[in-house]
């Protein structure tokens, strides 16, 4: 049994190794991540980190680990900024207001799928221009949802949260412990 991490995020294999995991392989799948129209954010998410898991070739008794995050901001999906002009847009909406942090989890062995959503909410500071420039400046919100890491620079915008930290910073470790188990990989255990 190999345990196949179905994403380069080198902070969910930062979160795994707090836990005594580590990967056997790193296989981002390729697929599109445009959401449906009129899609919601937490069923975007959810599907996204399904289909991640699905589209991971694997043996029947490898176990593939996948996840999502998506960035909600009422109905609206705040994903991965293309521009600095656009991670402006995005950070602007949030200032001074809650969002919600959505991160879904999927872990796949043989047919088998189990799956997991944690919704955190946020709370960002209002932002002041210098504060806005000096962030965008440090391009810490490159490949990042909602156009920020709350384990980054960012975290100092972020007063109060509700939920799960490691979720927001993209894979919510207990939940994700208990879907490993599930499928029979030991968390705290012999993996010989």
């Amino acid at each position: 049994m190999k345990l196949i991490l179905g994403s380069g995020s080198p902070r969910r294999r930062e979160l795994l190794a707090q836990i005594g995991v580590e990967a056997d392989d790193i296989r981002p799948p390729d697929i599109d991540e445009t959401p449906h129209p009129a899609e919601l954010p937490r069923p975007y998410c959810v599907r996204m980190a399904r289909e991640k898991a699905l589209a991971v070739q694997a043996d029947a008794d490898d176990i593939i680990l996948s996840a999502d995050t998506t960035v909600a901001l009422g109905r609206r999906i705040l994903g991965k900024p293309e521009t600095a002009g656009q991670a402006a847009e995005f950070l602007l909406a949030m200032s001074g207001r809650r969002h919600r942090v959505i991160t879904a989890v999927a872990v796949r062995r043989g047919d088998r799928l189990w799956q997991k959503d944690v919704v955190t909410q946020v709370k960002m500071k209002s932002l002041s221009d210098v504060e806005l420039n000096a962030y965008l400046a440090t391009n810490d919100w490159q490949g990042k949802a909602g156009a920020y890491g709350i384990q980054g620079p960012a975290g100092a915008f972020i007063p109060w949260i509700s939920g799960s930290f490691t979720a927001v910073v993209g894979l919510p470790v207990a939940e994700t412990a208990n879907l490993l188990q599930a499928a029979g990989y030991p968390i705290f255990g012999d993996r010989t």
